[in-house]
């Protein structure tokens, strides 16, 4: 099983061609116009209004997640198949699909090319689709609460609702949903449906089969769809679960949190971080691992702290919450800061589910010179963004926001570079295009050095963009021109340049 930054070079060259020989400077907003999808796939058909139901869903809140949907799904845990393969109960069956990466465009929506017939995995969203030859497939993640009015009792919701489109549908055989459920010995019990909105009303359609992570689903037409479980009274239903944190962030002293108790539902993540972004209020996530044991619905759960603070409410009762739009949470607050040690404990065994001890440096760095004065440098960017970060956005907006010396940072070096060419993927090439201003003809001439390391092509690239930058090829200018799309590894090492040049 290969990874998606490994695919073939040959081909990644094909599509870097095909991509930027419009325009070398294209962003991914400009793919979102491109390659537009519903036409091609949808003629003839009654979900021919599926994308545009997609975008009016995402259209609502499309300035508040602009920038959280450009990075990858960093505010979740990546998908309830991560979890999984850590159960004790799970018996994880590898499959043949082959790991690809989608690009990100505008409005959360995933971009896929596919280039040969064969059985991929997204590695962002877990979904894998089966095509039978070359396709382009685009998707983005829905909430379910605006379909909540269509699943009834006993249906549940069992993972991740997604809006699926691609430019020949009848090439795209079967999707594979992951769920949230953890099935234990009961996988010949459990019963699924595939709930499918058409224009003309929801339909739950029949499953092919289902495993320990994941629904398959027949392609009939394509708009959206997501994975249901039948509920039955005499079968326990458990599941991965996540407990997110967030912290509220203010000039009192005091430490206020919000907790939520979910399943590793990507949607429902998805819910938590919009109703974050739009409280009115200024919070930052804190990552912990998720629950050590599994949630049960219907069972109760207590929040424990110590030392005490003021929790409310005590006790919560677990359900998928999915279809409702707005979701339960806990309350924390401490009157003084200090450490402290969160557990989730299920009432009837007194066992405990989840335990975290959540330290002043987990926001602490964020806190300092919250007061000073914001510079005014893409300042409707800013205020989009400043509702809600990540432990490390918060980090890196701090470190620009104390850099006062006007692009006096010393540029990246030689060696610098070469740390950071040895950590990327076979990716670069589209890095260089889309991100960094190379044309295609730029990239073909690197090539035509024939290095005998990959690894000097990337370098060369990274000296290119260096060099065009002059005075402002620095550290920081790299990462603003990333805009998280490396991989997390070239990610860290410029955010360790940066800690260095702050220092400096």
């Amino acid at each position: 099983m290969t990874s998606g930054q490994e695919c073939r070079q040959d081909s990644e060259s094909e599509v870097s061609a095909l991509e930027y020989k419009d325009n070398d400077n294209s962003k991914d907003e400009d793919f979102s116009q491109e390659n537009q999808l519903g036409n091609d796939s949808c003629n003839g058909s009654s979900e021919s209004n599926s994308e545009s139901e997609s975008d009016t869903d995402e259209a609502d809140d499309k300035s508040n997640e602009e920038l959280e949907e450009k990075a990858p799904l960093s505010y979740c845990v990546k998908s309830g198949v991560n979890i999984q393969q850590h159960c004790e109960h799970c018996r994880i069956q590898q499959g043949q699909q082959e790991q690809v990466t989608p690009r990100r465009l505008a409005r959360g929506q995933f971009w896929l090319k596919l280039d040969a017939e064969g059985i991929y995995q997204c590695e962002i969203t877990g979904l894998i689709f089966e095509v039978t030859k070359a396709a382009v497939i685009q998707y983005s993640l829905l909430s379910w609460s605006k379909y909540a009015a269509y699943v009834k009792e006993p249906w549940m919701v069992g993972g991740p609702i997604f809006d699926v489109t691609c430019t020949s549908p009848s090439v795209l055989t079967s999707i594979q949903f992951p769920h949230a459920l953890c099935l234990k010995d009961c996988l010949s019990d459990m019963t699924f449906k595939v709930f499918h909105f058409k224009s003309n009303g929801a339909q739950f359609e029949q499953s092919v089969d289902h495993s320990a992570t994941h629904v398959k689903w027949q392609v009939s037409t394509l708009s959206p769809v997501g994975p249901l479980v039948q509920g039955n009274g005499n079968t326990p239903v458990y599941y991965h679960g996540v407990v997110i944190l967030y912290k509220v962030v203010n000039d009192h002293p005091s430490l206020s949190f919000r907790v939520y108790v979910a399943s590793n539902d990507d949607s429902f993540i998805k819910d938590v971080s919009k109703a974050i972004k739009n409280s009115g209020k200024k919070f930052i996530k804190i990552e912990k691992p998720p629950c050590q044991k599994l949630l049960q619905g219907g069972k109760k759960y207590r929040l424990i702290s110590d030392p005490e603070a003021e929790i409310t409410p005590e006790e919560i009762e677990f359900a998928n919450d999915s279809l409702l739009k707005v979701k339960s949470y806990i309350e924390v607050y401490m009157e003084q800061p200090m450490d402290l040690t969160l557990t989730l404990v299920e009432l009837e065994s007194n066992e405990t589910v989840w335990k975290a001890k959540l330290r002043e440096c987990d926001w602490i760095q964020h806190n300092q010179n919250d007061n000073e004065p914001k510079r005014r440098t893409n300042s409707i960017r800013r205020r989009k963004s400043s509702v809600s970060f990540s432990e490390d956005e918060l980090g890196n907006k701090r470190l620009k926001e104390n850099d006062t010396s006007d692009g006096a940072k010393p540029k990246l070096t030689d060696q610098q570079l070469m740390s950071l060419a040895k950590k990327m993927g076979k990716n670069w090439k589209i890095i260089g295009i889309q991100h960094l201003g190379l044309s295609f003809v730029e990239i073909e001439q690197i090539e035509a050095k024939k290095e005998e390391d990959v690894n000097m092509y990337k370098f060369h690239m990274l000296q290119i963009w260096r060099d065009s930058k002059q005075n402002d090829g620095t550290a920081q200018s790299l990462y603003d021109c990333l805009n998280d799309d490396a991989s997390c590894e070239v990610l860290d090492i410029l955010k360790g340049f940066l800690k260095q040049d702050f220092g400096s």
